[in-house]
C-alpha cells in the first residue's frame, strides 16, 4: 500500500534525489523555504533552501517499488526507519508541513484531496446507500470506488461514487 516514507540524502543532495526519484516516477516533497543570506558585494541574496536539510519525502509502494532501488538512487542515503518493518508516515502530517510552508511563503495552499486507503472505514453521504457505514476498498476509474458495505446482515462489495463517502476518522 502506497505511503509517506522520509529518506535521509547524502549532504546538500536533496535536489538531486528529488530530481532522480522523480525520473524513477516516484512522487517526492521537499518543503522549501526563501532564505535571506548576508550581503555579497553589497547585495543581500535570498534563496530557497530545504526547510529540513538533508530530509526528503517519498510516496511509494514497497511491495511495488523495490527499497534497494531506492536506496541505490544518486543522492539517497537511506529511508528512515527501514529495518524488518517500514515506518510509514502520517499523511496529515504531510497535509500539515505543506500548509506551514505555504503560508511561510505566502502562496495559497491548494492541497489534493486524500482518497481513503483499503480498509479505511467511510460512510456513504449520499444516494441509495445514504448514511451506511462500510469499508473502503479500492478505486474503480478516476470517480467510482467498491466499499463493503453491511446489507441484509452480510458484507457487500457495492460501486459508487467518489464523491458519495466520507472517510471516517478512526
Amino acid at each position: 500500500m502506497k505511503a509517506w516514507y522520509l529518506v535521509y540524502c547524502k549532504p546538500k543532495s536533496e535536489i538531486r534525489a528529488q530530481q532522480n526519484l522523480q525520473m524513477q516516477s516516484i512522487e517526492t516533497y521537499l518543503p522549501m523555504y526563501l532564505e535571506a543570506k548576508k550581503q555579497r558585494s553589497g547585495k543581500k541574496t535570498v534563496s530557497n533552501v530545504p526547510l529540513f536539510p538533508n530530509y526528503l519525502f517519498i510516496y511509494f509502494d514497497p511491495k511495488v517499488t523495490s527499497v534497494s532501488r531506492i536506496h541505490s538512487t544518486r543522492g539517497v542515503s537511506q529511508i528512515v526507519g527501514c529495518k524488518e518493518v517500514m515506518t510509514a508516515i502520517d499523511p496529515s502530517l504531510i497535509t500539515a508541513i505543506k500548509v506551514q510552508v505555504a503560508k511561510m511563503m505566502n502562496q495559497p495552499i491548494e492541497l489534493e484531496e486524500q482518497l481513503p486507503q483499503k480498509g479505511d472505514k467511510i460512510k456513504v453521504n449520499h444516494g441509495a446507500f445514504s448514511e451506511i457505514e462500510g469499508v473502503f476498498e479500492e478505486t474503480s476509474g478516476e470517480k467510482r470506488c467498491f466499499v463493503l458495505l453491511k446489507l441484509l446482515g452480510s458484507m457487500k462489495r457495492v460501486e459508487v461514487p467518489l464523491e458519495a463517502i466520507d472517510k471516517l476518522s478512526a
